[in-house]
C-alpha cells in the first residue's frame, strides 16, 4: 500500500505539482525569512499589513496590564475555550463581537465560525434541503464547492461572471424548487476578478431567490469602513448571507456570517461545522474584535493599496505580461506547471517570496503567480518586478524550448 502512495507522489513531482509545507521565520512588515534569506512577501493575504505590524500587536496587548484580575485575563486573553459553543465554550466576548458585526453591517444578526472553511461547509447544508437548488459560480472557493457536496440540495454551476447563463438557469429551474440560492464570491481569490453584485441582486429580486456572497477577499480592502464590496456598492441589505473572514485582511483566524435572526437560529441548531467543533479561544475573539474596530478607520491604507495595485498592473501590461482582474490580487499567468515552479525558485533567489499556484487550485494550463499586494509595501519594493518577470520568464521559456528541441 505504501508503494502506491509513493507512486502517486512521484507522479505529482513529475508534473510539477508536488506540494510541500514551507516554514517562514522573522516576519516583519511585508518581509519574511525563508531558507535563510529575507524576501519581500508577495504570497500573503495580509492585505492591510496588520499581521506584520508589531506596534499594532503591542497596542492590543497593552490592554492586559499586570494588575488585571486573573478572571478578566482568562476571559479576554485565555488560550483555550476547551469546549464547543453549545456546551461550555461560549463567551460574552463572542456575543459582543457578533453584536458589533451586526451593528456595523446594519443587519439583524451575525454568527462566528472558526474559519472561512468552517463557514462555507456549514451554512448551506444547514439552511437548504432536497427540495432546494444552489446556483454557484464555477470560480467560487474550494470550501464553497465542498459545502455543495455536503448539502442535500441540488446544485448547478455557471461560468465565472456569466450572468446570462445564470439568468437562463433561473428561467429553466426556478419554478421546480422551493428555495433557490445564488452563491458567489465578491472578489475571486485566484484571479482578482470582482463579481457584479448589482446584477446578482437584480437576479435575486427578479426570481425571488436568496443571495449568498463570500467577501473573504474584500473585507478590510473595500468600503469606507472596510466592510467589503457590498458596502462600497451599497447593497448589504440585499444580501441574505454575507460571509467574511478574519484570516486575511484582519490578520487572525475565524469567520462570520451576517444574516437574519431566523437564519442565525437555524445555523446554531443545524450547522455541523459550528456545533461539533471547539470554540475559538478568548484571546482570538478579543483580537478579532480589536482588529475589526481598528480597521474601520484604515481608509488611508485602503487607498494606498489600491493605487499601488493599479501601478503594478500598468507596469506588467507594459511588459506584455498577461494578468487578470482589477484588485490587489494580481495573477501573472505562466501556463505550464514546471516552468512556473522553476520561475518561482528564481524569483525567490532574487528576493521575492513568490510560490507557484498550479492545478487543481486553478484550471489546467493556467499555472501562475498570485501576486498579493499589502498596504505595508511601497512602490520601490515593486517597481523592478515587471522587468525582472519579463526577463526571467523569457529565460525559462527559452531553456524549455531548447530542451524540447
Amino acid at each position: 500500500m505504501s508503494g502506491e502512495y509513493q507512486n502517486e507522489l512521484s507522479r505529482l513531482n513529475e508534473k510539477g505539482r508536488l506540494r510541500q509545507l514551507r516554514p517562514l521565520a522573522g516576519r516583519c512588515g511585508c518581509r519574511a525569512q525563508y531558507q535563510g534569506r529575507e524576501l519581500i512577501n508577495l504570497s500573503s493575504n495580509d492585505y492591510l499589513g496588520i499581521a506584520g505590524d508589531v506596534e499594532f500587536l503591542r497596542r492590543f496587548y497593552a490592554g492586559m496590564d499586570a494588575g488585571m484580575d486573573a478572571g478578566i485575563v482568562l476571559a479576554n486573553y485565555g488560550l483555550g475555550a476547551a469546549s464547543s459553543r453549545l456546551l461550555a465554550g461560549d463567551t460574552e466576548l463572542a456575543h459582543d463581537l457578533e453584536d458589533e458585526l451586526a451593528a456595523a453591517y446594519r443587519r439583524p444578526a451575525a454568527l462566528l465560525f472558526n474559519s472561512g472553511y468552517h463557514a462555507n461547509i456549514g451554512i448551506l447544508p444547514a439552511l437548504l434541503g432536497k427540495n432546494d437548488l444552489i446556483l454557484s459560480d464555477k470560480l467560487n472557493h474550494a470550501s464553497i464547492h465542498d459545502g455543495l457536496r455536503l448539502c442535500l440540495a441540488a446544485h448547478k454551476r455557471f461560468a465565472n461572471g456569466d450572468y446570462e447563463q445564470l439568468h437562463d438557469l433561473l428561467v429553466t429551474h426556478r419554478h421546480h424548487y422551493e428555495r433557490v440560492v445564488i452563491v458567489s464570491e465578491s472578489v475571486f481569490s485566484m484571479d482578482g476578478i470582482v463579481a457584479d453584485l448589482g446584477r446578482l441582486v437584480q437576479l435575486k429580486k427578479e426570481f425571488d431567490t436568496l443571495l449568498c456572497v463570500d467577501e473573504a477577499h474584500a473585507v478590510g480592502v473595500y468600503g469606507d469602513r472596510g466592510l467589503g464590496k457590498a458596502e462600497e456598492l451599497g447593497c448589504i441589505a440585499d444580501i441574505d448571507l454575507l460571509m467574511g473572514t478574519f484570516g486575511k485582511a484582519f490578520a487572525s483566524i475565524g469567520a462570520f456570517v451576517v444574516c437574519s435572526q431566523e437564519m442565525r437560529a437555524v445555523l446554531v441548531n443545524r450547522s455541523r461545522s459550528l456545533i461539533f467543533t471547539t470554540a475559538l479561544p478568548p484571546v482570538i475573539i478579543n483580537w478579532n474584535r480589536f482588529v475589526f474596530q481598528q480597521q474601520q478607520g484604515m481608509g488611508e491604507q485602503r487607498r494606498r493599496l489600491a493605487e499601488m495595485s493599479r501601478q503594478l498592473r500598468l507596469a506588467l501590461g507594459e511588459q506584455k505580461l498577461a494578468t487578470a482582474g482589477s484588485t490587489n490580487i494580481i495573477p501573472l499567468i505562466i501556463g505550464g506547471d514546471q516552468e512556473t515552479v522553476r520561475l518561482a525558485d528564481t524569483m525567490q533567489e532574487l528576493g521575492f517570496l513568490i510560490f507557484p499556484v498550479r492545478p487543481p487550485a486553478v484550471p489546467e494550463g493556467t499555472a501562475r503567480f498570485r501576486l498579493s499586494l499589502t498596504a505595508d509595501m511601497c512602490w520601490p519594493d515593486l517597481a523592478g518586478l515587471p522587468d525582472i518577470f519579463a526577463r526571467e520568464l523569457a529565460r525559462v521559456r527559452g531553456r524549455d524550448e531548447m530542451n524540447w528541441r
